[in-house]
């Protein structure tokens, strides 16, 4: 089976985690501290992304889609 993320965008997450944990990872522009995994997770591969990594697209854009067309569905159904 083949990697969901490269093995340097794997690290990249690794290091972010870590930074995480000490307490000293901040989020973009508010600058605030992050306590959640997973935005600690959203930010090593937003980075990774950003160094050009094998990272897949972002998952945000896939479900905001798969809503609408359900939506579409429904709506269509209803006339």
């Amino acid at each position: 089976m083949a990697r969901k993320y490269s093995r340097k965008a794997s690290t990249d997450v690794e290091r972010v985690m870590k930074k995480r944990k000490a307490g000293t990872l901040r989020s973009g522009r508010s600058k605030k501290k992050v306590k959640s995994r997973k935005q600690a997770i959203a930010i090593g591969l937003s980075e990774a992304r950003a160094k050009g990594r094998k990272v897949p697209k972002k998952a945000t854009k896939k479900a905001a889609k798969k809503r609408k067309t359900a939506k579409k569905r429904k709506a269509g159904k209803k006339r």
